[in-house]
């Protein structure tokens, strides 16, 4: 299986775990489930990445994977013997579940299950593989043929991923007789009015919402009755990816199921360089809608305290070539690493395809190979960092305090196009976020579903909204943004109010209410008029400044977003008093011994970042030594700071494309082995009190290792070494 493009198809992320002792807990039987990795595959010397967790994918397997003659469990063990502790996924909204389709499993054929466009076309992510309307009968079959097999074979942790609902589907039977269960009246088709939309995908979305509910409530059941405490996660894609791929998805109503553990981010190149407007332009800004994509998804969770795994892939499911994804790949990473609070890794996805799979060399190329080894090494000094990054109290430089409201309701209204109201590119959202973001200021993202929780909005000035792209799915939200701005906030709203979704039947003008719009209830609740005209209110501590723009105009044309960006400086500077506004081309953040840098395009200035310090530069395969790093517009970088080691006379793996075990500090003495895929090179430095004297490589069985380079760079007190990797182990020992 693949992610979805746009258009179609993506990648699938899973985990189970597999209760075993971790090599890397120090024999005391607890499991490290920092780093991970997913396979539909068995143990290959070939994809022996040494992350803390395997994630085997799928009880049946992966058949774009060809998984033959290994059952689940045999996968399951054969990572288990080498160390790994194993995880368990699976989707939630389709999967190799031909044996419920055509019958195999009770007898009945259910391919009518599958998710239908208007046309009458089931929309298909593989072969007898359609997209699923989750209905009760396959629930079941959910639990009783995989998530019970999982169990019985001691994972305690289960991943249902990608729980998705296609915004273009919602026309087969299976729907039709679930929103008869549901609303209590015959199915309406969604193209013939923005209120059949509308319910249309709030239906979708509670399908799901169910759907995950259900499953992991009967795993965590049937786990406690075999004395097992399992845990229940949920990959997805970003609120902001599935509003601009249409698809609905429950999203940040999960964190506050009692159910649900955590999440994995599902952010790569392939999501990140989905196109958006920015002063007129609409292309790739890889970077910058990572950045989003991922604040988007902690926004979702930190107030909860759930957990939160990052994901990044070094390739993407449509092919490109090699020098595409290298460049990318650093923009996504650089992106996840921005957000210092975030310190657990899905390292990569499908190692077998990023191994073993054929791409361009470049662009322009027909030539296909398999990665350069000058990749692999980059990537894998890359990965074994995150091994050891950690949680940090440092902040990304820019003016703090600026936060951009969103809901999951932002996917309700994407398809069909009603009263020839667009939003191109999620441009209501990208609209509030870009001036911002371009500018070097950290935008972050506030979930509507969690302004109830005091953190969601404590650390905010100035909360950007607006109703042209979302609604409020419930009336109690708006009386914690009141309170807020009560109490001191500012809140810029932009919007016309007119797009066609504003009158769909809803709590804001049923029932008891009458609102025009449900922005009207919020005014109300701070004892402004209905349909206030653009300009400044107060209330009590706050100011509410209304602009009669949709953000979608900040971004469509150039030079759109002058006023915004002159408003919410004014209401920062003025009525927040949150200090000076300022703009800048660049972010950094000191993680740690870590350097982080993104130097942005299309803002303020053309100058590059430089860095002063003794770093080393980990982005480059040879891991050279610089006292001056140049950063230019476009350009990303993730250096070690020499400069920054607290005790330079212990000797220390600093970087490695090489995960590091067994070490041993002896008296002018330090050994350790290396581990790491075969058929790739190793590069790493080693920090020494003095020079070394000697040097000696050895692999498993005890021969010395040939074709060894080694240096000695006097300025970092480092060793460099190269040889090729073993997953075996090679053992390395520096006297001086």
């Amino acid at each position: 299986m693949y992610r979805k493009t746009a258009l179609y198809f993506i990648l699938p992320i899973a985990a189970l775990f597999v209760f075993m002792k971790n090599p890397d807990d120090g024999g005391k039987g607890k499991k490290r489930e920092k780093t991970a990795f997913q396979t539909s595959q068995q143990w290959k010397p070939v994809t022996d990445i040494r992350a803390d967790v395997a994630i085997v994918y799928g009880v049946g397997g992966n058949p774009s994977d060809k998984v033959k003659g290994k059952t689940f469990e045999e996968r399951v063990q054969s990572w288990c013997d080498k160390g790994y502790t194993a995880h368990f996924m699976t989707g939630i909204a389709w999967g190799e579940y031909q044996d419920y389709f055509t019958g195999k499993w009770d007898g009945k054929w259910h391919l009518d299950e599958g998710q239908v466009q208007v046309n009458g076309d089931t929309i298909w992510h593989g072969r007898m593989v359609p997209y699923i309307v989750p209905t009760g009968n396959f629930l079941k079959y959910m639990k009783e043929k995989h998530v019970k097999r999982v169990i019985d074979a001691g994972v305690d942790a289960i991943y249902m991923e990608e729980p998705e609902f296609w915004a273009r589907a919602g026309y087969s039977e299976a729907f039709k007789k679930e929103w008869k269960n549901y609303y209590g009246f015959e199915w309406r088709p969604q193209h013939e009015s923005p209120e059949n939309t509308y319910l249309a995908n709030k239906l979708k979305y509670q399908l799901y919402y169910n759907a995950l509910k259900e499953v992991f409530t009967y795993a965590k059941e049937y786990g406690k009755s075999k004395g097992m405490n399992v845990r229940c996660y949920v990959p997805t894609h970003s609120l902001v990816n599935y509003s601009q791929w249409m698809i609905v998805s429950p999203e940040a109503s999960l964190a506050s199921l009692d159910c649900v553990d955590g999440y994995i981010a599902q952010v790569w190149t392939g999501t990140s360089r989905e196109p958006n407007y920015f002063n007129g332009s609409a292309k790739e800004r890889v970077f910058e809608t990572a950045f989003l994509e991922y604040g988007s998804m902690e926004s979702m969770t930190a107030p909860t305290g759930r957990k939160m795994f990052f994901l990044t892939d070094p390739i993407e499911d449509r092919a490109r070539d090699w020098v595409d994804y290298k460049k990318n790949y650093e923009a996504t990473f650089t992106a996840q690493l921005l957000y210092p609070k975030i310190a657990n890794y899905e390292v990569m996805p499908w190692p077998d395809r990023i191994y073993e799979g054929l791409y361009r060399t470049s662009k322009n190329s027909d030539v296909r190979e398999r990665i350069p080894r000058h990749y692999s090494t980059q990537m894998q000094v890359m990965i074994n960092t995150l091994n050891d990054m950690p949680v940090s109290d440092n902040k990304v430089t820019g003016a703090e305090g600026i936060s951009v409201l969103m809901a999951n309701s932002l996917m309700f209204q994407r398809f069909p196009v009603h009263a020839g109201y667009d939003d191109p590119q999620l441009s209501n959202f990208y609209g509030q976020a870009l001036p911002f973001l371009k500018r070097g200021v950290p935008v972050k993202a506030v979930h509507l579903e969690n302004v109830g929780y005091k953190e969601s909005l404590k650390a905010t000035k100035v909360l950007l909204m607006t109703y042209s792209n979302m609604k409020p799915l419930s009336a109690e939200a708006h009386s914690f943004i009141a309170a807020w701005v009560k109490d001191g906030g500012i809140l810029v709203y932009s919007g016309r109010d007119s797009d066609p979704y504003q009158t769909v039947q809803e709590w804001w003008n049923t029932g008891d209410h009458r609102y025009a719009a449900p922005s009207d209830h919020l005014f109300a609740k701070m004892n402004m008029s209905a349909s206030p005209k653009e300009g400044e209110y107060s209330f009590g501590k706050g100011t509410v400044y209304i602009l009669r723009s949709d953000p979608k105009e900040y971004v469509l044309k150039a030079g759109g977003d002058e006023k915004l960006i002159d408003v919410v400086k004014r209401m920062y500077e003025q009525k927040a008093k949150a200090g000076a506004l300022t703009f800048k081309n660049n972010f950094y953040l000191k993680r740690g011994n870590y350097d982080l840098v993104s130097v942005l395009n299309e803002s303020v200035s053309d100058k590059p970042y430089i860095l002063k310090d003794i770093v080393i530069d980990l982005f480059d395969p040879d891991l050279p030594v610089l006292s001056e790093k140049i950063i230019k517009p476009g350009q990303q970088a993730f250096l070690y700071n020499v400069s920054r080691i607290k005790n330079k006379n212990k000797a220390q793996v600093l970087a490695s494309a090489s995960r590091v075990d067994n070490e041993v500090p002896e008296n002018k003495a330090y050994s350790f082995t290396c581990k790491s895929p075969t058929k790739t090179t190793n590069s790493m430095r080693v920090l020494l009190p003095s020079a070394p004297k000697t040097t000696i490589l050895t692999d498993h069985s005890g021969m010395q290792v040939a074709d060894v380079k080694m240096s000695w760079d006097p300025l970092s007190h480092t060793s460099y070494l190269s040889f090729e990797n073993s997953p075996e182990g090679i053992n390395v020992r520096f006297t001086w």
